[in-house]
């Protein structure tokens, strides 16, 4: 079953085209013409991208087809490459209780506050919240730092230490991540 959905928003001789072709192209194609339809179909779909003529403003995912005439195959490459952009930007985030991690620009969010992150930060967070028990400094040691000693260094304690500091800072949270006996876990 295909899961790339295109949705014709009034534009019925596009429509018309595409559903021709659809088992050629490799989409599943809608048509929708009223709004309110539109908002309740896409609460359905994971993958979609809205075919317009002019931008609907509360809707994402959309590709606006205002210069015409195109040609099929050149619209059918835009598609795909408008598909893989989407995706790249739904891989990159990673969501933990409130927060918004962007792994790509390495930015950690809660509401309209940013911060930005250095990339062992963002592989610490992301490994911390994956397991919902405290991690120990040794695991996070071999796992996120690829650090196989038995030399003593306190080197995670330092980078969590000061995580923890500019998390608190920027967004007031003292609890994101917690200290205990047996490691650190995000709470």
């Amino acid at each position: 079953m295909n899961n790339q959905n295109i949705i014709v928003y009034r534009f019925n001789l596009l429509y018309q085209i595409l559903k021709e072709i659809e088992e050629d192209i490799q989409f599943k194609i809608i048509e929708i013409s009223d709004e309110k339809v539109l908002t309740s179909e896409i609460k359905n779909l994971n993958n979609y991208l809205i075919i317009t003529k002019k931008q609907i403003l509360k809707f994402n995912n959309q590709f606006i087809l205002s210069q015409l005439p195109i040609k099929i195959f050149k619209m059918i490459e835009k598609l795909n490459i408008e598909f893989l952009k989407h995706q790249f930007v739904e891989q990159s985030q990673f969501i933990i209780n409130d927060y918004i991690i962007d792994i790509n620009a390495r930015e950690i969010s809660l509401k309209n506050i940013k911060l930005k992150l250095t990339e062992k930060e963002v592989n610490t967070i992301i490994y911390l919240s994956k397991v919902n028990k405290p991690i120990s400094i040794n695991e996070l040691q071999t796992k996120v730092w690829d650090y196989h000693s038995d030399i003593e260094t306190h080197t995670v304690e330092t980078h969590v230490y000061r995580l923890r500091k500019k998390i608190s800072k920027n967004f007031s949270d003292d609890n994101f991540i917690i200290s205990k006996n047996n490691g650190y876990q995000i709470k």
